[in-house]
């Protein structure tokens, strides 16, 4: 739909300087705030770089002729105005948050948000007073705690400071104005306070969620909570991943397609009328964002929607370049920190590059299929395919560097997905919308639509299943190679669009000659070593991949973050064409060790998991068949040797039962005149009675106990097996101290190579 175009010539006439000039004022405003995000941990050197392009920006400005100087002009008073405005937003907002970071304080929280309930208790969103400015902020408290918006939270709490760039990389927090985390530290106080106005999106969000888990039965219900509010804490493991791998993660991500969803219900419930559509429409993509919690993505779609409604009121024209343009600008003025939100990034790409290569996608594609057809239904259907087809496409041109960087995963099925999937994410979304509607008023009706509803996710759900279980679904920037063919494609892409002659057969057929050679050496690599030990960067916790002569076995599989732990493990092995492990080795039952292995479980299939005997054993392997029923597992009561190819693998078992770090195993990895013992989170006294009782070999490897604590690590230990490599698994920044100067100094005097994967990544021994 357009706007009427009979008043669209006076604004064109110059409309492509105004483009141009607001795009490039824009690209370098973000350049600006790029680097005081992520480069700078202060901001006086962006400040004296800012002055330093002054005067190169004020000539360019003088030309008046618009040229290639002019544009870089235009680009380096962005940086400069940017750079100014970083610095100013970072004096004003950031400094006074900064001032009380690690310090208790007593605060006055207002709940803008009901809170939710987390296994350590519960967690609300909502605004204080600090240095006469408001703060937004997150509070983590002890007890179950159930507030509404407008409640007030008095306590004492220990405030931090989100991270800030430098090696500290920006969080999720920060880019969605959340500068300070609060953890309970004193006795809470809560008082029922008086919703207002300003509360009335937390309310309607939370009586929506209410309603969606009222009337769409079982899964289908989280799905539906991501699709219309973005709340995806009710989304499983497993589904969000397959659509991560088929590439279709955007759905429920609120954004331009579900803002477009809203705009077109509202623009037939106005009777296509363009006053009525925007008295109608404004406020109500307003108060939809709001009830989103203006995430990044739902934020630039809402202005670039409010932008389209205003233009079709005034019956002026809409040019989309330029309001994509103007709401990134808006959205940095009012928070820099928002450019290194995931959302923002991926929103901006997808759309810049729609509007630059769609057209010329869905041209080359009607020339090359719709040639000499007759205008049919089939026809009809085939050039709808195309139009789907070339907006995946030239989505992807852009946010796919940006998806390989932040998630690792390449979907090769992406476009076949959205084909299949998009046509009905508009009927969920409505009638989702209309089941929150009906709850209070039509309660059958409610539910009759509710189950209606969740047939069609189910349908979603089938699909994605399906597509998922392909083998190159996807690829994995975990491996070297695909992302050497990530580069390459660009590079060709480049050179499309620099030719004259453009062929982009040939180009597609290069890409993906250049994909199958990479998957080649993804998967031949790991098959073509004799013994290799990898240490995965999996924060802080431990995960060792153990393989010999195309046999794989895992040793304890959690992190940081036991989900993330899962996923970066299964998508290392993916990456690998590895689908099935031979075992699952797990040490003892901390988190830092098992908590990824029921997520590794949902994505690669596990021939044995061997576990202590000991207490714990039957919690976690309750755990791990409410994923997998048929799940194979092996108590480890005695020692116990695996082959692996031509080596072996050996499992101490633990030497006292309980659940402490001495209650676990310990594990020898050989073949031939190579050898890598692991020994968990053992203590000192545990290592020297594992010396005593068992015959170690030399070995070229150690995998440090306990990520390098103190507590571990012996020099009994190192005297006995001599290690050539120290292997130290521990997170970046851990509050641990991981690993310690003790350690650290013991592996030297033993004259170890110490490897870390908090400074290295990944490590890789090959033997």
């Amino acid at each position: 739909m357009r706007a009427l175009p009979n008043q669209a010539a006076p604004f064109c006439k110059r409309g492509v300087v105004i483009l141009r000039k607001l795009t490039w004022f824009t690209l370098g405003f973000a350049l600006a705030c790029a680097a005081g995000a992520y480069l700078f941990r202060g901001t006086a050197l962006l400040v004296l770089v800012c002055a330093a392009l002054f005067g190169v920006t004020a000539f360019g400005l003088l030309q008046k002729r618009w040229s290639a100087i002019s544009a870089v002009a235009v680009v380096l008073a962005g940086v400069v105005l940017g750079g100014v405005w970083f610095y100013g937003f970072d004096a004003w907002r950031i400094e006074p948050a900064r001032q009380v970071d690690m310090t208790s304080q007593e605060i006055v929280l207002r709940a803008g948000f009901p809170s939710w309930e987390t296994e350590r208790g519960s967690v609300v969103d909502g605004t204080i007073d600090l240095a006469g400015q408001k703060y937004k902020i997150r509070l983590y408290m002890n007890g179950n705690c159930r507030l509404n918006p407008g409640d007030i939270v008095k306590t004492t709490a220990k405030l931090r400071l989100t991270d800030e760039g430098g090696s500290r990389e920006p969080t999720y927090h920060r880019t969605n104005g959340i500068l300070l985390l609060g953890y309970q530290d004193g006795d809470i106080i809560i008082e029922q306070g008086k919703p207002g106005f300003r509360d009335l999106p937390g309310i309607l969000r939370q009586k929506s969620l209410d309603t969606i888990d009222r009337f769409i039965p079982g899964e289908a219900a989280g799905f539906a909570k991501a699709l219309l509010l973005s709340d995806r804490s009710d989304m499983s493991y497993l589904h969000s991943s397959q659509f991560s791998v088929t590439g279709i993660s955007h759905i429920v991500a609120v954004s331009g397609l579900h803002v477009t969803i809203l705009f077109t219900l509202i623009y037939y419930f106005a009777g296509k009328r363009r006053y009525l559509t925007a008295l109608i429409g404004i406020p109500g993509v307003v108060l939809f964002a709001a009830m989103a919690g203006f995430a990044p993505s739902v934020t630039r779609a809402s202005i670039m929607q409010i932008l389209f409604m205003l233009a079709l009121m005034l019956n002026r024209e809409y040019d989309a370049p330029t309001a994509l343009s103007f709401s990134a600008l808006a959205m940095l003025v009012w928070n820099p920190l928002v450019i290194a939100a995931v959302g923002f990034q991926l929103s901006v790409g997808a759309v810049a590059g729609i509007f630059l290569f769609s057209g010329k996608i869905r041209n080359w594609l009607s020339r090359l299929i719709l040639a000499g057809k007759k205008k049919s239904v089939y026809h009809k259907i085939r050039s709808w395919m195309i139009g789907c087809i070339s907006v995946t496409l030239s989505a992807n041109i852009i946010t796919l560097p940006l998806i390989a960087v932040y998630f690792g995963t390449v979907s090769l099925v992406a476009p076949i997905t959205n084909l299949f999937v998009i046509p009905v994410v508009s009927c969920i979304f409505y009638g989702t919308a209309l089941v929150c509607l009906l709850g209070n008023l039509l309660p059958v009706a409610a539910g009759v639509l509710g189950w209606a509803v969740s047939l069609l996710i189910r349908y979603v759900f089938a699909v994605t299943d399906v597509l998922a279980s392909f083998p190159l679904a996807a690829v994995y920037t975990r491996s070297i190679y695909i992302v050497f063919w990530l580069v390459f494609c660009y590079c060709i892409l480049a050179i499309l669009l620099c030719s004259k002659k453009r062929n982009p057969a040939l180009g597609i057929t290069l890409c993906t000659a250049a994909l199958a050679i990479a998957i080649t050496a993804s998967y031949a690599e790991v098959r073509h070593d004799n013994y290799r030990v990898t240490a995965l960067d999996i924060g802080q916790g431990q995960c060792v991949l153990l393989q010999c002569n195309g046999e794989t076995y895992m040793v304890d599989c959690g992190g940081s973050y036991g989900k993330d732990a899962g996923d970066y493990a299964a998508r290392t092995l993916l990456s690998q064409g590895i689908f099935h492990i031979d075992g699952l080795i797990l040490t003892h039952y901390d988190e830092d060790h098992i908590g990824g292995a029921e997520y590794l479980a949902q994505r690669i299939d596990i021939g044995t998991v061997y576990l202590p005997d000991t207490d714990g054993m039957d919690a976690f392997q309750q755990r791990l068949r409410q994923v997998r029923e048929n799940m194979n597992f092996c108590p480890i009561n005695r020692d116990m040797e695996l082959a692996v190819g031509e080596g072996k693998i050996t499992i101490f078992k633990p030497e006292q039962a309980g659940t402490s770090n001495d209650s676990g195993a310990a594990v020898l990895f050989q073949r031939e005149k190579y050898d890598t013992l692991i020994t968990g989170d053992m203590s000192m006294v545990k290592e020297r009675q594992l010396i005593r009782e068992r015959e170690l070999p030399d070995c070229e490897v150690l995998v440090v106990g306990h990520h390098g604590s103190k507590s571990s690590t012996s020099e009994e230990l190192l005297y006995v097996i001599a290690p050539d490599v120290a292997m130290i698994s521990a997170g970046l920044h851990n509050t641990h101290g991981h690993p310690s100067e003790e350690v650290l100094s013991r592996l030297l005097a033993y004259g170890c190579q110490i490897l870390r994967t908090d400074l290295m990544g990944d490590i890789i021994y090959r033997g």
